[in-house]
Protein backbone atom coordinates (compact mmCIF):
# COMPACT_ATOMS: atom_id res chain seq x y z
CA UNK A 1 0.00 0.00 0.00
CA UNK A 2 1.32 3.43 -0.94
CA UNK A 3 2.21 5.74 1.98
CA UNK A 4 -0.53 8.26 1.14
CA UNK A 5 -3.11 5.51 0.83
CA UNK A 6 -2.08 4.19 4.24
CA UNK A 7 -2.35 7.67 5.76
CA UNK A 8 -5.76 8.13 4.18
CA UNK A 9 -6.96 4.77 5.50
CA UNK A 10 -5.80 5.57 9.03
CA UNK A 11 -7.30 9.04 8.84
CA UNK A 12 -10.68 7.70 7.75
CA UNK A 13 -10.59 5.14 10.53
CA UNK A 14 -9.86 7.55 13.37
CA UNK A 15 -11.14 10.97 12.20
CA UNK A 16 -14.11 10.41 9.87
CA UNK A 17 -16.59 9.88 12.77
CA UNK A 18 -16.04 13.54 13.69
CA UNK A 19 -18.34 15.84 11.63
CA UNK A 20 -16.42 17.74 8.97
CA UNK A 21 -17.63 21.17 10.11
CA UNK A 22 -16.29 20.47 13.62
CA UNK A 23 -12.97 19.28 12.18
CA UNK A 24 -12.59 22.47 10.16
CA UNK A 25 -13.46 24.65 13.14
CA UNK A 26 -11.07 22.75 15.45
CA UNK A 27 -8.25 23.00 12.88
CA UNK A 28 -8.79 26.75 12.53
CA UNK A 29 -8.71 27.23 16.30
CA UNK A 30 -5.55 25.14 16.66
CA UNK A 31 -3.66 26.98 13.91
CA UNK A 32 -4.77 30.38 15.20
CA UNK A 33 -3.50 29.53 18.68
CA UNK A 34 -0.20 28.26 17.22
CA UNK A 35 0.26 31.44 15.19
CA UNK A 36 -0.56 33.55 18.24
CA UNK A 37 2.02 31.61 20.24
CA UNK A 38 4.69 32.26 17.61
CA UNK A 39 4.30 36.03 17.99
CA UNK A 40 5.80 35.79 21.49
CA UNK A 41 9.11 34.62 20.01
CA UNK A 42 11.59 36.93 18.31
CA UNK A 43 11.18 36.45 14.56
CA UNK A 44 14.87 36.82 13.65
CA UNK A 45 15.86 34.13 16.17
CA UNK A 46 13.03 31.63 15.77
CA UNK A 47 11.69 31.80 12.19
CA UNK A 48 13.75 28.78 11.11
CA UNK A 49 11.87 26.69 13.70
CA UNK A 50 8.36 28.08 13.26
CA UNK A 51 8.26 27.80 9.47
CA UNK A 52 8.58 23.97 9.42
CA UNK A 53 6.21 23.75 12.40
CA UNK A 54 3.59 25.74 10.47
CA UNK A 55 4.24 23.75 7.32
CA UNK A 56 3.71 20.32 8.86
CA UNK A 57 0.94 21.34 11.27
CA UNK A 58 -1.10 23.22 8.65
CA UNK A 59 -0.67 20.31 6.23
CA UNK A 60 -1.83 17.75 8.79
CA UNK A 61 -4.79 19.84 9.94
CA UNK A 62 -5.88 20.43 6.35
CA UNK A 63 -5.83 16.67 5.84
CA UNK A 64 -7.71 16.24 9.10
CA UNK A 65 -10.33 18.71 7.84
CA UNK A 66 -10.96 17.53 4.26
CA UNK A 67 -9.93 13.87 4.76
CA UNK A 68 -12.34 11.91 2.57
CA UNK A 69 -11.43 11.23 -1.05
CA UNK A 70 -7.96 12.82 -1.22
CA UNK A 71 -6.07 11.19 -4.08
CA UNK A 72 -3.25 11.78 -6.58
CA UNK A 73 -2.16 15.37 -7.10
CA UNK A 74 -4.79 16.48 -4.58
CA UNK A 75 -2.27 15.62 -1.87
CA UNK A 76 -0.46 18.78 -3.00
CA UNK A 77 -3.09 21.06 -4.54
CA UNK A 78 -5.63 20.89 -1.73
CA UNK A 79 -3.01 21.70 0.89
CA UNK A 80 -1.04 24.51 -0.76
CA UNK A 81 -3.23 27.48 0.09
CA UNK A 82 -3.79 26.83 3.84
CA UNK A 83 -0.06 26.14 4.31
CA UNK A 84 1.16 29.15 2.32
CA UNK A 85 -1.44 31.43 3.92
CA UNK A 86 -0.15 30.52 7.37
CA UNK A 87 3.48 31.18 6.46
CA UNK A 88 2.52 34.41 4.63
CA UNK A 89 0.78 35.83 7.70
CA UNK A 90 3.72 34.83 9.90
CA UNK A 91 6.25 36.63 7.69
CA UNK A 92 3.94 39.59 7.24
CA UNK A 93 3.65 40.07 11.00
CA UNK A 94 7.44 40.13 11.29
CA UNK A 95 7.55 43.64 9.80
CA UNK A 96 5.11 45.00 12.42
CA UNK A 97 5.83 46.00 16.03
CA UNK A 98 4.91 43.19 18.43
CA UNK A 99 1.97 44.44 20.46
CA UNK A 100 -1.60 43.36 21.18
CA UNK A 101 -2.96 46.19 19.04
CA UNK A 102 -1.53 44.51 15.92
CA UNK A 103 -1.58 40.93 17.18
CA UNK A 104 -5.34 40.54 17.79
CA UNK A 105 -6.64 41.95 14.47
CA UNK A 106 -4.14 39.80 12.58
CA UNK A 107 -5.23 36.68 14.46
CA UNK A 108 -8.85 37.46 13.56
CA UNK A 109 -7.92 37.91 9.91
CA UNK A 110 -5.93 34.69 9.94
CA UNK A 111 -8.72 32.66 11.56
CA UNK A 112 -11.23 33.90 9.00
CA UNK A 113 -8.87 33.22 6.11
CA UNK A 114 -7.75 29.78 7.23
CA UNK A 115 -11.35 28.69 7.80
CA UNK A 116 -12.37 29.97 4.34
CA UNK A 117 -9.46 28.20 2.65
CA UNK A 118 -10.28 24.91 4.36
CA UNK A 119 -13.83 25.21 3.04
CA UNK A 120 -12.57 25.86 -0.51
CA UNK A 121 -10.18 22.91 -0.29
CA UNK A 122 -13.09 20.74 0.79
CA UNK A 123 -15.19 21.93 -2.15
CA UNK A 124 -12.39 21.22 -4.63
CA UNK A 125 -11.91 17.83 -2.98
CA UNK A 126 -15.49 16.64 -3.40
CA UNK A 127 -15.29 17.28 -7.13
CA UNK A 128 -18.00 19.91 -7.58
CA UNK A 129 -18.79 20.52 -11.24
CA UNK A 130 -17.89 23.95 -12.62
CA UNK A 131 -21.51 24.74 -13.46
CA UNK A 132 -22.47 24.56 -9.79
CA UNK A 133 -22.52 27.85 -7.92
CA UNK A 134 -20.60 26.34 -5.02
CA UNK A 135 -17.56 25.75 -7.21
CA UNK A 136 -17.66 29.32 -8.49
CA UNK A 137 -17.75 30.64 -4.94
CA UNK A 138 -14.83 28.37 -3.95
CA UNK A 139 -12.78 29.50 -6.94
CA UNK A 140 -13.46 33.18 -6.22
CA UNK A 141 -12.43 32.83 -2.57
CA UNK A 142 -9.32 30.86 -3.54
CA UNK A 143 -8.32 33.43 -6.17
CA UNK A 144 -8.97 36.34 -3.79
CA UNK A 145 -6.76 34.85 -1.11
CA UNK A 146 -4.08 33.99 -3.66
CA UNK A 147 -3.92 37.64 -4.70
CA UNK A 148 -3.89 38.73 -1.06
CA UNK A 149 -1.04 36.32 -0.24
CA UNK A 150 0.99 37.51 -3.23
CA UNK A 151 0.66 41.08 -1.94
CA UNK A 152 1.75 40.12 1.60
CA UNK A 153 4.75 38.11 0.40
CA UNK A 154 5.85 40.78 -2.08
CA UNK A 155 5.50 43.46 0.60
CA UNK A 156 7.80 41.49 2.91
CA UNK A 157 10.23 40.83 0.05
CA UNK A 158 10.60 44.49 -0.96
CA UNK A 159 10.57 45.64 2.67
CA UNK A 160 13.94 43.94 3.27
CA UNK A 161 15.45 45.68 0.20
CA UNK A 162 17.49 42.81 -1.21
CA UNK A 163 19.48 42.95 -4.46
CA UNK A 164 17.61 42.94 -7.77
CA UNK A 165 18.64 39.35 -8.50
CA UNK A 166 17.42 38.09 -5.11
CA UNK A 167 14.14 39.98 -5.53
CA UNK A 168 13.61 38.49 -8.98
CA UNK A 169 14.39 34.92 -7.96
CA UNK A 170 12.31 34.96 -4.78
CA UNK A 171 9.35 36.68 -6.48
CA UNK A 172 9.41 34.08 -9.25
CA UNK A 173 9.65 31.16 -6.82
CA UNK A 174 6.82 32.55 -4.69
CA UNK A 175 4.37 32.84 -7.59
CA UNK A 176 4.99 29.36 -9.04
CA UNK A 177 2.86 27.45 -6.45
CA UNK A 178 0.01 29.94 -6.88
CA UNK A 179 -0.30 29.69 -10.65
CA UNK A 180 0.19 25.91 -10.49
CA UNK A 181 -2.71 25.56 -8.07
CA UNK A 182 -4.84 28.13 -9.90
CA UNK A 183 -4.51 26.36 -13.25
CA UNK A 184 -5.43 23.07 -11.53
CA UNK A 185 -8.65 24.58 -10.15
CA UNK A 186 -9.96 24.99 -13.71
CA UNK A 187 -10.63 21.26 -13.61
CA UNK A 188 -9.89 19.98 -10.09
CA UNK A 189 -9.32 16.23 -10.10
CA UNK A 190 -6.77 13.64 -8.99
CA UNK A 191 -4.56 14.14 -12.08
CA UNK A 192 -2.57 17.18 -13.18
CA UNK A 193 -2.29 18.10 -16.83
CA UNK A 194 1.42 18.60 -17.48
CA UNK A 195 0.61 20.98 -20.35
CA UNK A 196 -0.38 23.50 -17.67
CA UNK A 197 3.25 23.76 -16.57
CA UNK A 198 4.02 26.07 -19.48
CA UNK A 199 1.71 28.70 -17.97
CA UNK A 200 3.52 28.30 -14.67
CA UNK A 201 6.83 29.05 -16.37
CA UNK A 202 5.38 32.03 -18.23
CA UNK A 203 4.15 33.62 -14.99
CA UNK A 204 7.37 32.73 -13.15
CA UNK A 205 9.64 34.25 -15.81
CA UNK A 206 7.50 37.36 -16.22
CA UNK A 207 7.38 37.87 -12.46
CA UNK A 208 11.17 37.55 -12.29
CA UNK A 209 11.61 40.25 -14.94
CA UNK A 210 9.15 42.68 -13.35
CA UNK A 211 10.63 42.19 -9.87
CA UNK A 212 14.11 42.91 -11.23
CA UNK A 213 12.80 46.04 -12.95
CA UNK A 214 10.95 47.18 -9.82
CA UNK A 215 14.19 46.85 -7.82
CA UNK A 216 15.71 49.68 -9.88
CA UNK A 217 12.71 51.99 -9.64
CA UNK A 218 12.46 54.24 -6.55
CA UNK A 219 9.11 52.99 -5.28
CA UNK A 220 7.87 52.41 -1.77
CA UNK A 221 7.73 48.78 -0.70
CA UNK A 222 3.94 48.84 -0.60
CA UNK A 223 3.69 50.26 -4.12
CA UNK A 224 6.15 47.71 -5.49
CA UNK A 225 4.14 44.94 -3.84
CA UNK A 226 0.91 46.38 -5.25
CA UNK A 227 2.43 46.51 -8.73
CA UNK A 228 3.59 42.89 -8.52
CA UNK A 229 0.17 41.84 -7.24
CA UNK A 230 -1.63 43.63 -10.07
CA UNK A 231 0.59 41.91 -12.62
CA UNK A 232 -0.04 38.52 -11.03
CA UNK A 233 -3.78 39.17 -10.80
CA UNK A 234 -4.09 40.31 -14.42
CA UNK A 235 -1.84 37.66 -15.95
CA UNK A 236 -3.30 34.71 -14.05
CA UNK A 237 -6.84 35.98 -14.59
CA UNK A 238 -6.28 36.00 -18.34
CA UNK A 239 -4.73 32.52 -18.19
CA UNK A 240 -7.62 31.15 -16.18
CA UNK A 241 -10.25 32.50 -18.57
CA UNK A 242 -8.24 31.18 -21.51
CA UNK A 243 -8.12 27.69 -19.98
CA UNK A 244 -11.83 27.94 -19.18
CA UNK A 245 -12.57 28.98 -22.79
CA UNK A 246 -14.08 32.29 -21.66
CA UNK A 247 -11.41 34.76 -22.77
CA UNK A 248 -13.75 37.37 -24.23
CA UNK A 249 -12.76 40.90 -25.26
CA UNK A 250 -14.57 42.39 -22.27
CA UNK A 251 -12.62 40.13 -19.91
CA UNK A 252 -9.31 41.16 -21.49
CA UNK A 253 -10.20 44.85 -21.21
CA UNK A 254 -11.09 44.51 -17.54
CA UNK A 255 -7.79 42.87 -16.59
CA UNK A 256 -5.73 45.26 -18.72
CA UNK A 257 -7.53 48.23 -17.16
CA UNK A 258 -6.70 47.02 -13.65
CA UNK A 259 -3.04 46.60 -14.60
CA UNK A 260 -2.77 50.00 -16.29
CA UNK A 261 -4.53 51.70 -13.36
CA UNK A 262 -2.02 50.28 -10.85
CA UNK A 263 0.92 51.11 -13.13
CA UNK A 264 -0.34 54.71 -13.32
CA UNK A 265 -0.55 54.88 -9.52
CA UNK A 266 2.99 53.51 -9.28
CA UNK A 267 4.38 56.17 -11.60
CA UNK A 268 2.59 58.92 -9.69
CA UNK A 269 4.34 57.86 -6.50
CA UNK A 270 7.87 57.74 -7.93
CA UNK A 271 10.52 59.20 -5.62
CA UNK A 272 13.21 60.52 -7.95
Amino acid sequence: MKPFQLINTLGLKYFSPVPKRIRIFASTLTMTFLLLLSTFFQFSDWWWLWVPVFLFTAYFLTFFSVLEGVDGIEWLMLFLMPVIFTISIYFFYSIFPVRWLTRLPLMGLYAFGFYALLLTSNIFNVGVEKSIQLYRAAFSVNYLFQTFMVFLLMLVLFFFKQSFLVNGLIASILTIPFITQLSWTVNPNAAYDKDLLKYTWVVGIFTFEVAVLASFIPLKSSISALLMTAIYYSLTGLIYHFLDHKLYQQVVREYVFVLLFVVAIAFLTLRW
